[in-house]
């Protein structure tokens, strides 16, 4: 079965950077959309950003210019680099992946997600 397993979460000072990553079993990374998502306490789960199969991106307007959806196909993993955090983005952050063409926000269309992973950051 079709596996995502997320890592590099963690607790970060407000300024300081992380990297995610993903790695995909049994999914072909680079041949779908795949995307980041993330959910506060007490909030609804939101998109922040998303990558196509030529590797084209779209983000969120709240993480505009900071963080970076990225993909390696040799190592099929996805990567969330993510720079002058914010308390704001304290979460936890699901990687999400889907065979269609087409890349959406709308958490529905993915048909695989792993279990998640925290990001904390402090001011």
């Amino acid at each position: 079965q079709i596996q995502l397993v997320e890592s590099g979460g963690g607790s970060a000072q407000s300024g300081g950077s992380l990297r995610l990553s993903c790695a995909a079993s049994r999914y072909t990374v680079g041949t779908g959309c795949m995307a980041w998502f993330r959910q506060a306490p007490g909030k609804e789960r939101e998109g922040v950003a998303i990558i196509d199969r030529t590797g084209r991106t779209n983000y969120a307007e709240a993480v505009k210019g900071r963080f970076t959806i990225s993909q390696n196909n040799a190592r099929n993993t996805l990567y969330l680099q993510m720079d002058s955090l914010k308390p704001d983005d304290t979460a936890m952050y699901y990687c999400a992946a889907t065979g269609g063409a087409w890349c959406s926000f709308y958490e529905n269309y993915y048909e695989y997600w792993g279990q998640g992973t925290q990001v904390t950051v402090s001011s």
